[in-house]
Order: structure tokens, then sequence, then C-alpha cells
């Protein structure tokens, strides 16, 4: 399965240098911990971050959840509940653009977990908050480890 992206690489920067972008987060508990994803991106390079992803016009929040599992993790997900949201103010120093905002949902996986994803990002269990993580994602992390 291919990721889907509503926009090539220079409208997503043209539309959100102007506005915010809606993301939903899912953190996915596992009995041992918590996954994370290797980051391969230019944004985010090599960094560990919680699974996410932006929202895309008149998608459910449900739909993008389950959309960003499989697209991300090759799973499904049940939804536990809402732990809150993240601001991503060091988004323009790793992208030299936007400020998402994410919507951040506690879920457990409906089946085992590969070892990557699509993109080819490692995917692992924590029971720590690693070193080298999406600063923004330390604050929720600290609130399910």
């Amino acid at each position: 399965m291919t990721r889907k992206k509503p926009f090539s690489p220079e409208e997503f920067q043209f539309l959100y240098s102007q506005v915010p972008r809606l993301v939903v987060e899912v953190v996915v508990k596992t009995q041992t911990g918590v996954v994370l994803t290797l980051r391969k991106d230019a944004a985010w390079n090599n960094l560990w971050h919680i699974p996410g992803g932006t929202v895309f016009y008149q998608e459910y929040i449900e739909d993008a959840i389950q959309r960003i599992a499989q697209e991300e993790l090759s799973i499904t997900v049940t939804k536990q509940k809402l732990l809150g949201y993240l601001e991503y103010p060091s988004e323009v120093k790793q992208r030299g653009f936007g400020w998402s905002v994410g919507l951040v949902f506690l879920c457990t996986a409906n089946s085992p977990l590969p070892s990557e994803n699509q993109e080819g990002e490692k995917i692992q269990i924590f029971d720590y908050i690693p070193d080298n993580i999406v600063e923004e994602h330390k604050k929720i992390l600290n609130q399910v480890l």
C-alpha cells in the first residue's frame, strides 16, 4: 500500500507556511512499552517519533487514526482515549516552515507489529523515552510510560 499524500511538496510547504496542520498521533501501548518509529524523512531525520500524520479534508478523526496506524505501522488499532494535544514549534527549525497541532490518542494494537513500515522506518517498542526523539513527544510519553 502506498502512503496517501494529498499535496505535492511545493503545495504542502505553501499551505502549511500559512496555516497550522492538523495531525493525529497514534500512541500504541503494548504490555512491554510504547511503539515508536525511527524517522527517515528530511524533517526530524534519525529521531524516534510517535506514529502520526495529517488529517485529510472531510476525513473523520477515527478514520485518520486507522489510516495512520496502517500507513505507519501496518496494523489496525483500537482507540482507547484522547490523551490531549501537541503543538510543534520545532517544526520551523526542522522543516523551515510549519506549526502542526496533533491530537494524541492512546491505542492498542489489534495484531503483531512488523519490524519496519512501508517507508522503511524502523519500528520498535520502548519502555523508556530514548534520547534521540522528537522533542515535543517527550511530554506525552511521560504520561504513558
